[in-house]
């Protein structure tokens, strides 16, 4: 950007009058515009402001419906009012900090009214005789006179008097800017470039949006309003209706360009890649469910159904499995890979803790024990010899299956891999999970997350793959019972706790974080700053061991372990309690798990390393301490490792400070459910989708002006339409789709990988 020269300017009121004569276009810098100094526009770049059609699309945060002005004779006391004038008069008496009051006096054709500020000296700069204000409050009689203490103030310019009644647009700030300055700028700007704007959405498409939108309730015109129309209106609405149409053509616009660009990396991923098909018939299916110890649910079957037609097709199949904790995700898992291996391909599932890693690796071996399967692990703690006889294998087909950690990304060959199973999506950054599918052939693609996902962030974070869903749990699980409790309930906890381990069960002991929880562990796939989560954040070298240290902080290890002191020389002297964290080295994590698994341990006092995957049926107690630093899905992975077995679970919750656990609404909603689908959604609304997800695992620009949870059903509407018509015309070939598509690959064409489209 350039300014100009201080040096050159000349008398200020000349270089505005200049400004105010130049004719505008989309690209002309903030610094031509009237009014505008070099000091302002440095403000104004603060708020993304640097071209002249940036002011176009500085979308409002809302709108203010001011009441009708109120004429002086009918204000009533104590009743809300709004009165329209220009001020005459002004007095500040004293200046001392604390010691100052401001009055004015504002005047117009039915009146005058007295303005009180109390310790706001900077008021006698800002109101000046003579400028056009209204003002709203609640008035009070002073002697004879309508008085407003502390009103709010809008600024009126002289020529525009129906401003004193029209709906205000409110728009983000940075310091040093005011309000009506901006609201100045974009009403000069757009007046000069909103007809200009190129129409992307040609009118066909609109009439039919309308159309699907007034079905679902959502719109009663006939045709969303052109681009021009829509923006004029955004920033100086006519009516509420006019402005509720307005906001509707631009939310569904931007969440249309979203899901057009994910449509067409749906169709992408369907023309551009192959698969190996792998048919399911009936004898291969038979043999596989033959394998399980169990009868499968009404939704297992039909998920395993939905995964055999994906994996039958000759391109890669892309789907994400959700369930709720003890949903049976792994048997579904198990049985894709059982198909893969059934076609005389190889499958590998990864996992994001070696501790879990470990555990499907077992669970197969004990399941397959029988059969011709080979199945190989693969981690960073492998000594050398042993990883290198793992690669091999894995490279010259020896192993049908390799269940492994983040070891898998780096310099694994496969003879013929045919299907990637993820478990724990949300634990791997988009770029880790990717990796796992290039080589020379495209396999199937299958991620698991127990953490269910809000529907409107399916459709968009997870927008290009197909969802699975389970919801109904196998029987014979255990009900588990939540109780939030205060620290004076903890003698009588403990004392249940003893009590239940002396017949038998066995409890987990969570010690609190150190420090309030920013985000939870969901939204954080592990970077090189950001490793706590993972197995091996960089890759592993022959003979090296690493350790998979969860989300946590080197504070909450020394929490953990101070919690074990407390705990094995206090309430729980005498019982056999261990310890287990991120930090420990792979072998000791997995000689203490084994060992609670047998039974030789009653209480394991843990960080959050338990919170994924760890399936111990007598299991049936824990203990959540410091539970309001958790997040609210957190907590609920956390109790979804008890009540595993036939045998009922109970999870006490106890919380840090003096207040109540029920103060904290999440705490709250932990308590009252078990659905997760329901924590998911709760988890949603009190977080916010940006929040819930992080910046680095959604992939996706941010939005402007749609906001995915509160435009959920206006998403649906979009994505219904977007395949629709992606599906009549995939390259959007049409004439008139012309700058729509540009607009679609601009936004979206590098991150999704479709800008060859």
């Amino acid at each position: 950007m350039t300014h100009p020269d201080p040096s050159t300017a000349t008398d200020a009121s000349q270089t505005d009058k200049g400004r105010a004569d130049t004719v505008l276009h989309m690209q002309t810098p903030i610094t031509q515009l009237p009014g505008i100094s070099l000091q302002r526009s440095r403000q104004l770049t603060a708020l993304g402001l640097r071209r002249a059609r940036d002011l176009m699309f500085l979308f409002p945060r809302y709108h203010e419906f001011p009441a009708p002005p109120t004429s002086v004779p009918n204000l009533k006391e104590g009743e809300s009012a709004s009165v329209v004038g220009k001020i005459t008069e002004t007095e500040l008496a004293g200046r001392r900090p604390g010691k100052s009051v401001f009055g004015a006096v504002l005047e117009n054709e039915s009146g005058a009214i007295r303005l009180v500020f109390f310790n706001q000296p900077f008021r006698a700069d800002q109101l000046s005789v003579g400028n056009r204000y209204r003002v709203e409050g609640q008035p009070k009689l002073s002697g004879l006179r309508w008085e407003f203490v502390h009103p709010k103030l809008t600024p009126i310019d002289e020529g525009d008097a129906d401003q004193s009644s029209r709906i205000q647009p409110v728009y983000p700030l940075t310091e040093g800017v005011k309000q009506y300055e901006l609201r100045r700028l974009t009403r000069h700007v757009t007046d000069q470039l909103v007809d200009g704007l190129t129409e992307v959405m040609p009118t066909r498409w609109r009439r039919q949006a309308a159309e699907r939108l007034h079905a679902a309730g959502l719109f009663t015109g006939g045709v969303l309003p052109s681009i021009a129309s829509a923006i004029r209106q955004i920033h100086q609405p006519e009516s509420a209706e006019t402005l509720g149409e307005a906001q509707m053509r631009l939310v569904f616009q931007e969440l249309l360009v979203m899901q057009l660009a994910l449509a067409m990396r749906r169709r992408k991923l369907t023309t551009d890649l192959n698969a190996p098909p792998l048919e399911c018939t009936p004898l291969i299916r038979q043999r596989i469910v033959r394998r399980f110890p169990f009868e499968l649910t009404a939704d297992q079957q039909r998920v395993i159904d939905e995964i055999a037609r994906d994996m039958a097709r000759q391109f890669p199949m892309n789907r994400l499995l959700q369930g709720d904790v003890g949903s049976g995700k792994t048997v579904v898992a198990i049985f894709a890979m059982l198909l893969a291996v059934a076609g005389r391909h190889q499958a590998t599932l990864m996992a994001p803790t070696e501790v879990l890693a470990r555990q499907h690796y077992q669970t197969l071996v004990k399941l397959l024990g029988d059969s011709r399967v080979r199945i190989g692990f693969l981690s960073g703690s492998l000594a050398a010899t042993q990883r290198r006889e793992v690669l091999n294998d894995a490279a010259t087909g020896e192993l049908d299956l390799v269940i492994g950690t983040q070891a898998l990304l780096y310099n694994v060959q496969f003879r013929s891999l045919a299907l990637c199973v993820i478990d724990e999506q949300h634990k791997f950054g988009v770029g880790q999970r990717v990796r796992l599918r290039s080589g020379g052939v495209d396999p199937h693609y299958l991620v698991m997350s127990a953490t269910p996902i809000p529907r409107s962030i399916a459709m968009t974070q997870f927008g290009d793959v197909d969802l699975s869903t389970l919801r109904e749990k196998p029987s014979g699980r255990g009900t588990i019972h939540t109780y939030l409790a205060d620290d004076k309930w903890k003698g009588r906890w403990w004392t249940f706790l003893r009590q239940q381990v002396a017949e038998g069960q066995q409890a987990y002991v969570v010690a609190p974080r150190v420090g309030e929880l920013k985000k939870d562990p969901a939204s954080h796939p592990p970077t090189a700053s950001n490793a706590d989560q993972s197995d091996e954040v960089l890759p592993p070298t022959d003979g090296e061991e690493t350790t998979d240290v969860e989300d946590l902080r080197q504070e909450d290890v020394t929490s953990v372990t101070e919690t074990f002191e407390q705990l094995t020389s206090g309430p729980l002297q005498g019982l056999r309690v261990a310890l287990l964290h991120g930090r420990q080295p792979p072998f000791e994590k997995q000689s203490v798990m084994q060992a609670f698994a047998k039974g030789e341990i009653d209480v394991l006092v843990s960080t959050t390393v338990i919170e994924v995957g760890i399936d111990v049926p007598n299991a049936t107690l824990m203990t959540i301490l410091g539970g309001n630093r958790f997040g609210l899905a957190q907590l609920h992975q956390l109790r979804g490792r008890i009540a595993r077995g036939k045998r009922a679970g109970h999870v006490c919750v106890f919380t840090d400070g003096d207040g109540s656990p029920r103060d904290d609404e999440r705490l709250r909603v932990f308590e009252s459910t078990s659905d997760g689908f329901e924590i998911a959604e709760a988890d949603f609304r009190l977080r916010g989708p940006g929040d819930l997800l992080g910046h680095r695992q959604s992939g996706l620009p941010p939005l402007r002006i749609a906001d995915i949870q509160r435009d959920a059903r206006v998403l649906e509407v979009a994505r219904e339409l977007a395949q629709e018509w992606i599906d009549e015309d995939p390259g959007l070939a049409a004439s008139d789709l012309a700058d729509l598509k540009k607009q679609v690959l601009l936004r979206y064409g590098d991150r999704l990988e479709i800008a060859d489209a």
